[in-house]
């Protein structure tokens, strides 16, 4: 299977916003050359997730992995991603769409949050 990944997060008109999760897309690509990833938005940015995995059915991807870079299971999580997910699935009969936990539900996340903000703070920086 041609296993690709779409990183799914809220989406924000200030492209500073999108930093995090292109430099996760960045590691993902770094750390497996063969592997497929894009980034998608659910609102106020492109690409949304139907056309971020249809650019990567189109590129031959067979299952798609997508992974909401959520830190809880809100409302985007439990209702907007299920119907989504199987819009992408009436629209790609012959693609296997997964979909992970919010990505701040995995215990190694929250572990290396407690971690960060438990270290000595750097020196202030105004904003």
């Amino acid at each position: 299977m041609n296993h690709a990944i779409v990183l799914l997060s809220h989406g924000s008109r200030d492209p500073l916003w999108r930093a995090p999760v292109q430099a996760v897309a960045a590691r993902i690509a770094a750390q497996k050359p063969g592997r497929q990833v894009r980034c998608a938005y659910l609102e106020l940015c492109a690409p949304s997730l139907a056309d971020a995995a249809g650019q990567l059915v189109a590129r031959g991807a067979t299952q798609v992995t997508v992974v909401p870079m959520f830190l809880g299971a809100g409302r985007h999580v439990r209702e907007d991603l299920p119907l989504l997910v199987q819009q992408l699935r009436g629209a790609h009969p012959g693609v296997q769409f997964d979909v992970q936990a919010a990505i701040g539900a995995d215990p190694r996340v929250t572990a290396l949050m407690a971690d960060i903000a438990c270290e000595a703070p750097p020196e202030s920086k105004p904003f």
